[in-house]
């Protein structure tokens, strides 16, 4: 059995727009995390997890064991090997076990998040994209390929 793991997760930094508009437009930007580095894809505007995974084209190797969070409820049809948390429903609450599991996918999740959180310190996905839009996909990914060179020390 192969102990390769992926971990997927989006996340959308606001972009700056004129004065007189009032929303919000981010720019969609999704990450997945392996052991040796990050992997990225990009699209405009508000996206659901699940609906940016599949315009984005990404696939997992049937092998490979897939961690996500909530966001990719739909991604079990597509990957068999994958973890989801499950939902707590208004009518139907968590039993403990179901608390556990959910529980120990979170602690296992948590390389992902720290990835993540080590791009935020960029700033280029935790504030206000200022520079031009069509650039910021490849700033993005120079900023996790040197993650990714930091990794591989």
């Amino acid at each position: 059995m192969n102990d390769e793991m992926v971990f997927i997760d989006a996340t959308e930094p606001p972009i700056e727009r004129p004065k007189k508009t009032k929303k919000r437009h981010p720019l969609n930007t999704q990450g997945v995390v392996t052991q040796e580095g990050i992997c990225t894809a990009f699209s405009k505007g508000k996206r659901h997890d699940f609906r940016g995974f599949k315009e984005s084209k990404t696939h997992i190797h049937p092998k490979i064991k897939g961690m996500m969070d909530t966001g990719y409820q739909g991604l079990k049809t597509l990957h068999s090997r994958t973890d989801i948390p499950k939902k707590k429903g208004k009518k139907n609450p968590l039993m403990q076990e179901e608390k556990r599991k959910n529980r120990e996918l979170s602690s296992e999740r948590v390389m992902n998040e720290n990835g993540i959180g080590i791009l935020k310190r960029f700033k280029i996905i935790s504030d206000t994209y200022r520079n031009r839009r069509n650039r910021f996909g490849l700033r993005f990914t120079l900023i996790a390929g040197v993650y990714t060179m930091e990794l591989e020390k």
